[in-house]
């Protein structure tokens, strides 16, 4: 695995790398959804900080990618607060160490603009990723995820 991880290089990632999220997300999801990744990745550039989000290459080929954020104070969370919103890995590059690596490169960027906490949300019945930040380090936390179906 060490080889493999030798290849993989992390970089910002770039408005020209939409053709490989969208062709990830689909691959994992089964659907399409190129619109919510155009509207989602031109919110991104307007709004967070240009290194919290980054992909993962091998020879080239985008096979990961991660997207960050540093709070603004929303909800009256402080600025000192990030957030990691959606890691994409190809499936036949997964369970590869890509995703770990592509958190750790966030957290070393947001750690620059003064982030001392991460956090994340993560649907109660996927163990897979509640097992990947666990053993990243999360923990639970103090806040509560409400719904209110209409």
């Amino acid at each position: 695995m060490s080889n493999f991880l030798d290849k993989l290089s992390l970089r910002i990632m770039e408005h020209e790398d939409l053709d490989y999220i969208v062709e990830i997300d689909t691959k994992v999801l089964g659907e399409s959804r190129r619109d919510y990744w155009v509207n989602k990745i031109i919110r991104m550039s307007e709004s967070r900080p240009h290194d919290a989000s980054l992909v993962a290459e091998i020879d080239g080929k985008v096979i990961g990618f991660i997207l960050g954020e540093v709070s603004g104070w929303e909800f009256k969370v402080p600025n000192n607060i990030g957030w990691i919103d959606t890691i994409g890995i190809d499936p036949d590059y997964q369970n590869r160490g890509i995703a770990k690596e592509l958190a750790n490169g966030l957290v070393t960027n947001l750690k620059n603009y003064g982030v001392d906490t991460i956090y994340t949300l993560v649907n109660w019945n996927d163990w897979d990723l509640l097992q990947f930040f666990h053993a990243m380090g999360f923990s639970r936390g103090d806040m509560i995820n409400l719904v209110l179906r209409v």
